[in-house]
């Protein structure tokens, strides 16, 4: 068995040998697969001696001999994917901070842009699982999904300035951020925080950017990113006062839906300006140099429920530059509050970003409640009692038109007996009951809409404090009574469960108001006939009720003005009626109208002819029947 095994192995051998030298190349392929070899090796070895070179020439290479770093050596490794650009895609992300009275702003050294901004004087409400509140600073622009980058066209693609590492150099309340791109080529951001403001001036630079970009390029695409935080307890309506507002340059303000996903490309007009904006807080770009070229702006809501964001907000700018081959830009970033007066100070018409609303009723609340409810708030520290104080003095001012629309109803209670007889007499002819109805009226000098102008009139009022209380940042965080912020829902106690539209709460201002509603119309109701629409009765009672499920999760500062101007309308309505009319004189006062001749016309005629003319339409179809 040894020997055969001997044997074995041998043949094996032999057969490899033999397979090996038939299976050799001929000596000149070998020779010439040699020099491919070297010629490629060479090939590197160039490659690798100029990279170094323009890396070395540029302080890239902080060695005494001539090995490149590691760094120059990723850097090497970049050339094909970033270009010129390749030397700053190496380097350390860093953080420099820079701070004022009212905030503190984080810069990152990777993408040279900020990192954060923490405002100093304001809070979030965060509410644990025992429904305990706690608060904690607000930071904006901390969301790790952001992006503020500068895509410098390359080829057919570009490069991002997120992938640049940029040097940092702090100089007071200033910090430049500087990408050198070798050759005494740069991109340079410099940020200059301004004392005692949310205002940030920011400069772009360039030096010989022009010969590593594209050529021809006139300007520079900023994509600006923000996934919008959700600070408020109220997240809904949050939600619907968040979006982007632009303004085009001899234009009003515009911005992009506030309910529904939108996208504006804007291209006609120049840009001024261009706002992210919260429902209390906004991070704005004010151009300085130039107006921005154009936009692309785009707005997409976020399911509140299950995501931590708001909204996210994209923003594709065309930055214009005279010069990129060396050149700046210069901007203003305002990044804070939405305060009114902060923002009326750049002059740019950038406070109308706070949603007082368009037409009469923004015009009502930015001349007239806003400065004067400012007035007040000078004087007296809570935001609750102002809010009573401007009721009373707002209830006192429109008083006359309350008067008249009570006298109006006593008047048309003091004709009841009149108004029964007729009852009576057409109780099987409702539209012949509601002629002869007006004809009485007519007779007597009494206007039925007598009660109802007033509360027309008191419409816009109305209408602007209910875009005022949720807008004005005024009230947010300010309680009163047991409302812990005016800005937001106020809880009576929480729910087990969610309802839809209703919310998992319990608003006690919501609930007075609508109880109030109630009593307030029950009391009205008894001067009033409504026996020719017996529904409008109901309607009345129904009305309060079914706004239960919207006010209870609105702003808790319009609750409790329409809570405490309902009491007020109580007490005039009672005062009035007991201690000011008179019922005996006022009847005596509509006979004597009774007997004075009566104008043609008017807007009462016209009805009663209207009336006239649909009850004879009628009555010739009940002919054809």
């Amino acid at each position: 068995m040894e020997r055969k095994q001997i044997i074995g192995f041998i043949l094996i051998f032999a057969t490899i040998m033999l397979w090996t030298i038939a299976t050799k190349p001929p000596e000149a392929e070998l020779k010439k697969t040699e020099n491919t070899q070297d010629s490629i090796a060479q090939s590197l070895k160039a490659d690798s001696l100029q990279a170094m070179a323009a890396l070395s020439s540029s302080d890239a290479i902080a060695t005494n001999d001539s090995l490149p770093t590691n760094d120059s050596i990723r850097a090497m490794a970049n050339q094909g994917k970033f270009g010129g650009f390749a030397m700053a895609t190496v380097g350390q992300n860093t953080t420099e901070v820079l701070e004022n009275e009212l905030m503190k702003v984080t810069f990152a050294s990777k993408g040279g842009k900020i990192k954060e901004v923490l405002l100093k004087n304001h809070f979030r409400i965060v509410t644990d699982a025992n429904k305990i509140d706690a608060k904690e600073p607000i930071k904006i622009l901390d969301n790790a999904d952001n992006k503020f980058e500068y895509r410098f066209p390359m080829g057919n693609g570009y490069v991002s300035s997120e992938d640049l590492y940029f040097t940092p150099t702090v100089s007071g309340n200033s910090i430049s951020l500087k990408a050198n791109l070798g050759g005494g080529k740069y991109f340079e951001q410099k940020y200059t925080l301004a004392a005692d403001s949310y205002n940030i001036d920011y400069e772009l630079k360039t030096e010989g950017l022009g010969d590593i970009i594209n050529r021809g390029a006139t300007t520079l695409p900023l994509y600006w990113e923000n996934n919008l935080t959700k600070y408020e307890k109220g997240v809904q309506f949050e939600q619907n006062y968040s979006t982007i507002y632009f303004k085009e340059q001899d234009e009003n303000r515009d911005y992009c839906s506030c309910v529904s996903d939108d996208t504006k490309d804007v291209n006609e007009k120049p840009i001024e300006w261009i706002s992210n904006a919260n429902q209390f807080f906004n991070t704005s770009l004010i151009a300085v140099t130039a107006p921005f070229k154009s936009a692309v702006l785009t707005t997409k809501k976020m399911d509140i429920l299950k995501d931590t964001t708001l909204k996210e907000l994209t923003n594709l700018i065309a930055i214009p530059f005279a010069d990129l081959g060396s050149g700046s830009y210069e901007m203003k970033m305002y990044v804070g509050p939405n305060e009114y007066k902060r923002l009326e100070k750049y002059n740019v018409s950038l406070e109308e970003i706070i949603p007082f609303g368009s037409s009469i009723f923004g015009t009502i609340n930015r001349w007239a409640v806003r400065p004067f409810f400012d007035f007040l708030s000078s004087y007296i520290g809570s935001k609750g009692l102002v809010i009573l104080l401007l009721i009373f003095i707002i209830k006192m001012a429109l008083y006359p038109l309350m008067y008249k629309m009570l006298f109006s109803q006593a008047k048309m209670s003091a004709l009841k007996p009149e108004l029964a007889h007729l009852k009576e007499k057409f109780k099987d002819d409702t539209q012949k009951q509601q002629m002869e109805t007006m004809k009485v009226y007519r007779e007597y000098g009494v206007s039925p809409l007598g009660g109802c102008l007033p509360m027309i009139l008191q419409m816009p009022i109305w209408y602007a404090l209910f875009r005022f209380f949720p807008a004005s940042i005024t009230f947010r965080q300010e309680s009163f009574l047991w409302a812990s912020d005016l800005s937001s829902y106020d809880v009576l106690f929480y729910l087990p469960f969610d309802v839809p539209f209703f919310g998992a709460h319990v608003s006690l201002f919501t609930l007075l108001w609508a109880v109030s509603t109630i009593v307030y119309t029950y009391y009205n109701m008894q001067s009033m006939d409504l026996s020719a629409n017996p529904a409008m009765k109901y309607v009345q009672y129904a009305m309060p009720v079914m706004f239960l499920a919207f006010f209870n999760n609105y702003a808790s500062g319009l609750t409790c003005y329409m809570f405490f101007s309902n009491m007020i309308n109580i007490i005039q309505t009672i005062v009035t009626k007991n201690y000011i009319f008179d019922e005996a004189k006022i009847r005596q006062e509509l006979m004597k109208e009774k007997g004075k001749p009566k104008k043609a016309g008017g807007f009462q005629a016209r009805l009663e002819e209207a009336m006239k003319q649909q009850k004879a339409v009628q009555e010739q179809k009940s002919k054809k029947k």
